[in-house]
């Protein structure tokens, strides 16, 4: 899903060797308080206070796009399958599930639960919600990771009813699903919030509506109690939870933390149990060494690059794609700029995901830098480039730290090769936008797998996908191996092929990967159960709290 950048941007940073350096840990300082640990928090036993990075845009399954609103919805929905506590699939919704031998057919039982009014959930309400997300009207972004589902994209360009895709139910506690192809991945691509279950009879009362508080019904171990906006929302334990009787907290607070050092501090002063990839890089080396219980680093399948919008000029011109992306000097990003153990890429799907061959790669990662410098320079001269004529464009990015340190140092690296590069900074919901409708020349983007399989990243470089391929990228090559490797059964076979693609999309230069990200979390010693994991995902639900333990 989309991954938002951490913070406001509030401290300069030095420029040294034409490189972006962070400002040293000290610069930073707490007035009144210890310099190690963080103060005991005010809140009780049962109460939970989670900051959260970026504002939510919404809390509807089938509108939200980023990891800030799947961190609050997953607390409040249930799909066919949920995360257990290290983040992997687990039954949901359904308690059971059959498929055929052709592996193209999934018939699920559902779980005897209830919404959180005490109305019975029942597979009418999963057609519902399938049929919701697949109207061309409602024009939801994510429809096209349920594409595998029969007649889903059919459905969702309008080319064919709503009711025609291939979810039934065969009773009230009997789904059937048909599919286009095997999904090996099935487990995880029904944890993600676009394949949740919505109330039927709430959703049809209330139109838009639905999700106010005095109104909203959930089947899932929280339901919404309040919402503030730019302020916090609160949940409250759900009583018609299946599993209620497990679930330790009974509030959870979650809180927009635009600015990753306020933040910090209030982590620091206990208005915070927990904050969830919301930490400044340039005070890493600091928590490392002031807070190395709480500060949980972890490889995390988080990709992170640079995006063309290879339909506008001069980006449809592979030389000048390919001189930008030689010009960034990967390794200087991830020891300088983010520090907290990121890794290079020359690639754009991550460690991690099982199975996968990682054999694509750019074809200078081997370069030495000094002869990528030159070879860029090169590119932009036979493209018509030079210092009477400089390359010059705009460069999208998020409003806030992270994002401000990684464009300044593109922007230098880029000057290197006599690029001019004017930073267009806006908040998180803007950008989005703003990418989905293609508005942009060069933007910074990144993703984390909805599922642990390389199909949920190349999905979105399909010509098929429209809002969510935001370069516009196309190539019938690309798309080619896509559908091969949709129809191919082996499955090692199938994870070669979609290697395959990875290297025409890298032989395109559609994107610049940059880095390989980490978890950037810290939680407090009082939270009990939380399992760092490759997905970044810790439901409130598994988690408890000891106020006894000392934080100082």
């Amino acid at each position: 899903m989309t991954s938002s950048g951490r913070a406001t941007f509030t401290r300069r940073a030095a420029l040294a060797g034409g490189v972006v350096v962070a400002a040293g840990a000290g610069a930073f300082a707490f007035k009144g308080r210890s310099p190690r640990g963080i103060m005991a928090s005010t809140a009780d036993g049962k109460t939970l206070n989670r900051g959260n990075g970026a504002e939510p845009d919404t809390l509807d399954p089938h509108k939200a796009q980023g990891q800030w609103e799947y961190n609050i919805i997953g607390d409040m929905f249930l799909g066919l399958m949920t995360e257990d506590p290290a983040g992997n699939a687990t039954y949901g919704a359904a308690e059971s599930y059959t498929a055929s031998a052709d592996g193209l057919t999934y018939t699920f039982k559902i779980r005897d639960h209830k919404w959180s009014d005490g109305t019975p959930v029942t597979a009418h309400d999963f057609v519902y919600s399938f049929r919701r997300i697949a109207n061309p009207k409602f024009a939801a972004q994510y429809v096209s990771i349920l594409y595998p589902i029969k007649n889903m994209e059919a459905a969702s360009s309008g080319k064919v009813p709503v009711d025609q895709i291939g979810v039934r139910a065969i009773d009230d506690r009997t789904l059937e699903m048909q599919f286009h192809f095997q999904v090996p991945y099935i487990g995880q691509l029904l944890t993600h919030f676009a394949a949740y279950g919505v109330p039927q009879h709430v959703v049809e009362k209330y139109g838009d509506a639905w999700l106010q508080p005095q109104n909203i019904a959930v089947n899932g171990p929280y339901t919404l109690k309040e919402w503030r906006p730019n302020d916090h929302i609160r949940l409250v334990k759900n009583p018609h939870f299946f599993d209620a009787k497990n679930v330790k907290i009974e509030t959870v607070y979650y809180y927009p933390t635009p600015d990753a050092e306020a933040a910090l501090k209030r982590m620091r002063g206990g208005e915070f149990d927990l904050l969830n990839d919301s930490l400044p890089p340039q005070k890493i080396d600091w928590l490392r060494e002031n807070m190395p219980r709480e500060l949980l680093l972890t490889p995390y399948i988080l990709s992170r690059y640079v995006q063309f919008n290879v339909k506008r000029k001069p980006f449809d011109d592979l030389r000048v794609r390919t001189a930008l992306s030689l010009a960034i000097n990967r390794e200087i990003m991830c020891s300088r700029v983010e520090r907290a153990g990121e890794q290079p890429a020359y690639a754009y799907i991550p460690p991690g995901i099982p199975g996968y061959p990682m054999t694509a790669k750019a074809s200078f990662k081997s370069t030495p830098m000094g002869q990528r410098v030159a070879k860029a320079k090169q590119l932009l001269a036979e493209a018509g480039y030079g210092p009477n004529n400089p390359l010059s464009f705009d460069f999208a990015m998020i409003l806030n730290t992270e994002t401000k340190l990684i464009a300044v140092a593109l922007q230098e690296m880029w000057r290197g090769i006599g690029a001019n590069v004017r930073l267009v900074p806006s908040d998180t919901q803007i950008h989005y936008s703003n990418l989905r409708s293609h508005q942009f020349d060069v933007c910074w983007a990144g993703w984390v797998a909805d599922y642990r399989d390389p199909k949920n990243y190349l999905f979105l470089f399909e010509s098929s996908v429209t809002d969510m391929n935001y370069g516009t990228y196309s190539n019938p090559k690309f798309d080619a191996l896509m559908d091969q490797s949709d129809n191919t059964r082996d499955a090692a076979a199938r994870l070669k092929i979609l290697a395959q693609a990875e290297q025409t999309l890298l032989d395109d230069v559609a994107i610049a990967p940059v880095f390989f990200g980490v978890t950037r979390d810290l939680v407090s010693p009082q939270v009990k159960g939380w399992i760092s994991n490759n997905i970044n995902v810790n439901r409130t639900r598994f988690l408890s709290l000891d106020r006894a333990i000392t934080t100082v």
